[in-house]
């Protein structure tokens, strides 16, 4: 692949540069995973909406810019290395939206789109649920035709929702043939939350936020306009957006990039009180996060020519995912006895942040499917090896 920027890829990146420069938050945000914070960050949305950088890949009736993915992994660098506010529209914009684009109607695309990106409508993901959790096949949650209506009636429960407490729609999975085989007789839904039959109820977290919550359903109805891709078409639709959320979109390099630089300056201010070990473990972090970046970069320029990423996305979910674990430990590691305080504690280095993306890290590997499993899909369909 050809390692230099064109004249247009650096042009775009200047003017990300200077934007972001001027508008981007000065000091952190409250956690968008609070109720005030989350207000804070929707905020920031709208103001990047108005600018047209909420979804610069997306086309310009959309409110977005057309930018290639050459160009958003170059705004992705920008926006991370800003240390601009984490994006609490992502479920929406960095998974359901490919989904839509790809099997959407243009009726749901002109109605579901535009209020997605200028954060009019929040969504979050409605996958998990008691007893399948990464095991999404096994779900038990269902839909009941109401033909007199002209939808569906859903029951059941779905958990690990994050932001569900703050969302205004869910998309999810739901069996709608009780009788098809494991991987058949699915349906993927676009539900309002506010609907009558659906109950949110907040879930505690480790770090205190509110936001995380499990979604209950007793009959709530869903127009056939909310079906995405077709009645029993469920689990090819869920594959899609299973896709985006293992690989490109919902963790791009510039995300690691940005974390892996903040890293090299904290050793740089605790080198003197620093274990010596450390010095190897914060340069191995900095090359593993520059080689996700090359490895991404080269993923890219397949892509353009035609190639689409399949289970080897689930490589790409267990190389980020563990390397912000990594990362944010050896950060702990350097800040010793000082690493136990929190976001906000006085005299908390860099405000309690490098225990906050500690606590957040460590569910890398669980969301998105657990590592174990995509070791499975990648020993099986990259390697080719036989099951067990």
């Amino acid at each position: 692949m050809d390692l230099t920027f064109t004249p247009d890829e650096q042009a775009f990146r200047d003017e990300v540069r200077t934007w972001l420069s001027e508008n981007a938050p000065s000091e952190p945000l409250p956690s968008g995973d609070t109720a005030d914070g989350f207000a804070l960050h929707l905020e920031w949305e709208r103001k990047l909406f108005d600018a047209r950088w909420s979804v610069v890949s997306w086309p310009r009736e959309y409110g977005g810019r057309e930018a290639t993915l050459m160009e958003w992994l170059i705004f992705e660098e920008e926006y991370w290395l800003a240390g601009a506010p984490n994006r609490v529209t992502q479920n929406g914009i960095f998974l359901l939206a490919p989904t839509v684009f790809e099997f959407g109607t243009a009726e749901q695309q002109d109605r579901i789109l535009p209020r997605m990106a200028a954060a009019e409508e929040l969504w979050c993901q409605g996958w998990s649920e008691p007893d399948a959790g990464s095991d999404l096949a096994a779900i038990k949650s269902r839909a009941e035709r109401d033909d007199d209506a002209g939808g569906w009636r859903i029951y059941g429960q779905k958990t690990w929702t994050t932001r569900g407490a703050f969302c205004d729609k869910l998309f999810g999975l739901f069996r709608t043939d009780p009788d098809a085989e494991r991987h058949r007789g699915m349906t993927y839904l676009l539900v309002d939350l506010d609907a009558e039959g659906v109950t949110v109820r907040g879930v505690d977290r480790l770090d205190g936020d509110e936001g995380f919550a499990e979604v209950f359903f007793d009959g709530a109805f869903v127009p056939d306009a909310d079906v995405l891709g077709g009645v029993n078409q469920g689990w090819s639709v869920a594959m899609s957006t299973t896709g985006s959320e293992r690989g490109l979109t919902l963790r791009s390099p510039g995300r690691f990039m940005a974390t892996a630089h903040r890293l090299v300056d904290l050793h740089r201010r605790c080198r003197e009180e620093a274990a010596p070990d450390l010095r190897d473990a914060v340069a191995r972090a900095w090359i593993q996060a520059e080689a996700y970046r090359w490895y991404t970069f080269a993923t890219v320029t397949r892509m353009v020519d035609g190639h689409q990423p399949g289970a080897e996305s689930s490589l790409n979910k267990i190389f980020w995912s563990e390397l912000d674990v990594d990362m944010h430990r050896t950060a702990l590691d350097l800040l010793g006895s000082g690493a136990e305080l929190d976001e906000g504690a006085e005299g908390a280095t860099d405000a309690g942040l490098w225990m906050k993306g500690y606590q957040f890290a460590l569910s890398g590997p669980i969301y998105a499917g657990t590592n174990e499993i995509q070791r499975n899909i990648a020993a099986e369909r990259v390697l080719g090896l036989p099951r067990k």
